[in-house]
């Protein structure tokens, strides 16, 4: 699933990253994988504490921008941004407006897309959940909300 996200950050970092001239281009490849990572650590953050609803309420579509976690992700993604490539706070925060938004509402389009086997709810909500237990449960709460 890491390897589906990353490729759907990079599709989506043109602006963001890769003709941000606060990036120097030789760490373009550093920061959509930041920014990769910055997205599944807030998802693994969520499903290890007890955060599944959040994710799943993320996950039933609709104007995924509004939903308060995108927030959160972004925060976390301008921090490793901020930490790993020295980018300052308004630097950081100009990339992540542009790029999470658009990609996670993409991430969730695709995985609802019964045409797009790109993203499955289920591998995503094991591999955030850190283990395979309670997954049938949960897949059935899942599958009531489309």
């Amino acid at each position: 699933m890491f390897e589906n996200l990353l490729k759907l950050v990079q599709e989506n970092a043109g602006d963001a990253i890769i003709n941000n001239p606060s990036v120097p281009n030789e760490r373009n490849d550093e920061a959509v994988g930041l920014a990769s990572e910055g997205i599944m650590d807030h998802l693994k953050q969520l499903g290890s504490g007890g955060g599944l609803n959040s994710i799943m309420d993320m996950f039933k579509g609709g104007n995924v921008s509004s939903n308060p976690e995108i927030a959160n992700i972004a925060g976390g993604v301008a921090g490793k941004l901020m930490d790993k490539l020295g980018l300052d706070a308004s630097q950081a925060q100009g990339i992540v407006s542009k790029l999470v938004p658009q990609v996670m509402e993409k991430f969730v389009n695709k995985t609802n897309d019964p045409n797009d086997n790109s993203f499955d709810l289920q591998d995503i909500i094991s591999s955030v959940s850190g283990n395979g237990g309670g997954i049938g449960d949960i897949l059935g709460k899942v599958k009531g909300l489309f």
